[in-house]
């Protein structure tokens, strides 16, 4: 026995490239797969058997990342039904969060015909109550304990936005808002903050999803970035007392509501002179400038710039390495398009639980896949220069 671990261990050394372990640990995985594909099929690969009660129907690829580097696996399909490996199903959260709300649904007699036949396909005909229950049970563990976590150190930097989904409420479908938070703390590392449900985005939603983000340890924080909601912008004034980047993105949609349809790529190229400035004076300066071109043809595009001008350019007195990711709420448009696209897959939730298991079950896996990234967000140098623990201050603030 000892002879073989000293000649495992020198097998593992040769491989220093590691090489030699990614194929044993394809080897390994495979023969695993295959060990339970054949437990669910009843009978290994072209045996004939009474005993079978299920075939295999092919392979899909998928890189599997290790420690020792990328590791191709062939995974088993099935004819009835899915499988997938029981070691890689930590990062399946969001898959089976889909699943448990797909099957409450069907449970309850709601689903649509999609739903049916999304369930059929999966081969959940027959699904009980208590099988729905007790997956929900583990999801909703897990999520809970992601979306309640103690958030540590400074936050320099928070991203707001909200989406929509349908829901029902008693006997009613009504339109849900979901709103998520996302920062980067001083190390530079990025991670999904919190989330919640509510009817609406009014100031006192608002004010109690921030209130909880602040007794979980929120703190440090210089910027908020979102779009311009006046109940948002109050409460972010209340409760975290940071400066507020209005959305460039949603501005130039306000922005170009003023201008004639053949006039939207002047007008768009006009005000984005202000933005391709070095410094936030100059940026000013060229803003007004352009409201004041503006202002005999369009007075009302000169009125709204005038009004924005503080909030749409604050993002121009923080480091200029971090300025475009720093001017809308852009960022999160990847999370959001996923939490789209799982969403219409269910299409009417049936009730504002299934919500939260679901995307919160997708931000937990987003934020697992961010730590694992070597690259920071933003480097420890430039994040550096707005912490709270860096003597290094800020330029002063627009007016």
């Amino acid at each position: 026995m000892t002879n073989d671990k000293i000649a495992l261990r020198d097998l593992l050394e040769k491989g220093s490239d590691a090489g030699f372990l990614r194929e044993m640990i394809g080897f390994a995985a495979q023969r695993l797969m295959e060990l339970e594909t054949e437990e669910l099929c009843g009978a290994a690969h072209g045996e004939r058997t009474a005993e079978r009660r299920n075939q295999r129907n092919g392979y899909r690829d998928r890189d599997w990342q290790t420690r020792a580097g990328t590791v191709e696996l062939r995974i088993p399909k099935l004819r009835r039904g899915s499988y997938f490996p029981a070691f890689l199903e930590p990062r399946r959260m969001a898959e089976k969060a889909l699943t448990a709300v797909i099957q409450e649904a069907y449970v309850q007699g709601i689903s649509t015909r999609s739903v049916d036949d999304l369930v059929k396909a999966m081969g959940m005909e027959g699904i009980s109550k208590s099988q729905v229950s007790r997956l929900c049970s583990e999801i909703d563990e897990r999520v809970q304990a992601f979306l309640e976590r103690p958030l540590e150190g400074d936050w320099p930097y928070v991203w707001l936005d909200a989406t929509y989904v349908k829901a029902r409420r008693g006997h009613h479908i009504v339109s849900v808002a979901v709103i998520i938070a996302v920062g980067v703390n001083s190390d530079g590392r990025r991670e999904v903050l919190g989330m919640t449900v509510g009817h609406s985005e009014a100031e006192p939603f608002w004010v109690e999803f921030l209130r909880s983000l602040a007794r979980r340890g929120l703190r440090g924080v210089k910027l908020v970035v979102s779009d311009a909601h006046e109940g948002l912008k109050a409460a972010i004034s209340k409760i975290l007392g940071a400066t507020w980047q209005r959305c460039r993105v949603h501005f130039m949609r306000n922005a170009l509501a003023y201008a004639g349809k053949t006039q939207r790529r002047i007008v768009a190229a006009w005000i984005g002179t202000a933005f391709a400035q070095n410094d936030a004076e100059a940026a000013r300066k060229q803003w007004r400038e352009v409201a004041d071109q503006a202002r005999p043809r369009v007075p009302k595009l000169a009125a709204l710039m005038d009004d924005a001008e503080a909030d749409v350019l604050a993002y121009m007195n923080f480091p200029a390495q971090h300025r475009a990711k720093l001017h809308s709420t852009n960022p999160l448009e990847r999370l959001n398009g996923e939490i789209k696209r799982r969403s219409d897959v269910v299409g009417i939730f049936p009730n504002e639980a299934a919500v939260v298991r679901l995307i919160g079950a997708l931000l937990l896996e987003q934020n697992d896949e961010w730590a694992v990234q070597r690259a920071r967000y933003m480097t420890l140098e430039t994040i550096a220069t707005v912490s709270n623990t860096d003597p290094v201050s800020l330029p002063p603030m627009a007016a």
